[in-house]
């Protein structure tokens, strides 16, 4: 762990590790990933089959055989506790409700010589989107991918799952069905990516691709652009905490411990003027780290990707994380909203000592697919505009071509676009 303060020598240097972090070598993959993706395009379905075999150790019987059955879906819905199931409803409905209100709409604008401006928002024909599966299969990722998608209008949604040795995750079943989704294949890694970017004689190609994945994903993802529209290129999940001496030792630690539990490469940074807090923090991470199931991971995480930042100021410690741009920032202070103007670039923000990062996670509303890696500084979380496009309306008039149709053939003719030019002027009158 980097425990450094912004006064110290050597600062500077454990500054640019962090803000390094997360940062994929995708030329080691790349290869491989060009490979599979190449097999997909030409042999479709007989690769799809051969990459489920060698890397989720199982060989489908044919093609109907890589889609799960709606009945498998419901038969999963109906066995989990009644609990998680009102859990999981309220869920959806706090996501749903809150992606409604991002719903962009079209609009029409009509001037005094009788133009007619305007934008035509539509949804994409077909989303795919990939859901980690196996072991590390999370509902929650499915409910922030579908929702958005059936929130834009998208009438065709595709989900495809990795189901190592042939056993999908009853629960990821039992979230397909509580979201009404049908198509849902037993496909993942780069092959799924690829799949869907392409098409094969089983899964139909999609227009936009999103969802989280392994680096794997992320290249197929980075490769198939252009293809298909993609949400971004995600990479290890991060959290960023700024916090003053209002704040809870207790609360920190274990606020950066659920991010460390994710992923080994997972980042968690605190920044604090309060080296009291720093030192707190730092012994509570022990006591957590030996209750955690997952303390393995988590403690080589916090080790070398962890760092507690002690600076002299809340400002500067502003400054700071506006550089990291972190995936997840908590301000845990008694006036967060006092700070919020002062923040620029962040996925998704947690304001006040109440707010810990898992409430985004499930049940706050706002999408837990977000940018990682600095790129918040030019991305922003997954939403419903992911899957929908926007189109120019254009309409003029005999008397609105007449008034300024002269202005538009000049700049054409300044051009050299003669056919552009006489366009207009045949309809001057």
């Amino acid at each position: 762990m980097i425990f450094v303060a912004t006064k110290e020598d050597n600062f500077e240097e454990n500054f640019n590790e962090l803000l390094g972090r997360g940062k994929m070598d995708m030329a080691n993959v790349s290869v491989i990933v060009g490979t599979i993706i190449d097999e997909i395009k030409k042999e479709k379905n007989q690769a799809l089959k051969r990459h489920i075999a060698k890397f989720d150790h199982w060989t489908p019987k044919d093609d109907s055989d890589l889609k799960i059955s709606v009945e498998s879906m419901q038969k999963a819905y109906n066995t989990i506790d009644v609990k998680l199931k009102k859990a999981l409803h309220l869920s959806y409905d706090r996501i749903k409700t809150y992606h409604e209100k991002l719903k962009p709409k079209s609009w029409f604008d009509d001037e005094p010589n009788g133009a007619i401006l305007g934008q035509k928002v539509t949804p994409v024909d077909r989303a795919g989107l990939y859901i980690p599966g196996g072991k590390a299969a999370y509902p929650s990722s499915l409910l922030m991918n579908v929702i958005p998608a059936q929130v834009a209008g998208v009438e065709n949604i595709i989900v495809c799952t990795p189901t190592p040795d042939n056993e999908p995750n009853e629960l990821l079943l039992a979230a397909c069905h509580l979201c009404g989704v049908t198509q849902v294949y037993k496909v993942g890694g780069a092959s799924a990516i690829a799949a869907m970017a392409y098409g094969t004689e089983t899964i139909p190609k999609v227009d936009v691709i999103t969802g989280p994945g392994n680096i794997f994903v992320a290249t197929a993802k980075k490769m198939v652009f252009g293809e298909v529209n993609i949400d971004m290129i995600a990479g290890p999940s991060e959290i960023g905490i700024l916090a003053d001496e209002s704040a809870n030792a207790n609360h920190l630690a274990i606020d950066m411990l659920s991010q460390a539990e994710h992923d080994e490469m997972a980042s968690s940074i605190l920044i604090t003027p309060s080296q009291k807090l720093a030192d707190e923090v730092r012994v509570e991470l022990e006591k957590w780290l030996q209750m955690l199931p997952r303390q393995e991971i988590a403690r080589k995480s916090i080790e070398e990707r962890g760092a507690i930042i002690v600076c002299e100021d809340m400002q500067e410690a502003i400054k700071l994380m506006n550089e990291i741009a972190p995936e997840h920032l908590e301000v845990c202070t008694n006036s967060p909203f006092e700070l919020l103007p002062f923040i620029k670039h962040a996925g998704a923000i947690f304001l006040g000592h109440n707010t810990p990062e898992a409430i985004g996670d499930y049940v706050a509303g706002p999408n837990h697919t977000l940018p990682t890696g600095g790129t918040a500084k030019f991305y922003s979380p997954l939403g419903v505009e992911n899957f929908m496009k926007k189109t120019s309306i254009i309409y003029f008039s005999a008397q609105a071509i007449n008034e300024i149709g002269e202005d538009c053939a000049l700049i054409a003719n300044t051009e050299g676009l003669t056919a552009h030019e006489q366009s207009v002027r045949v309809r001057l009158k």
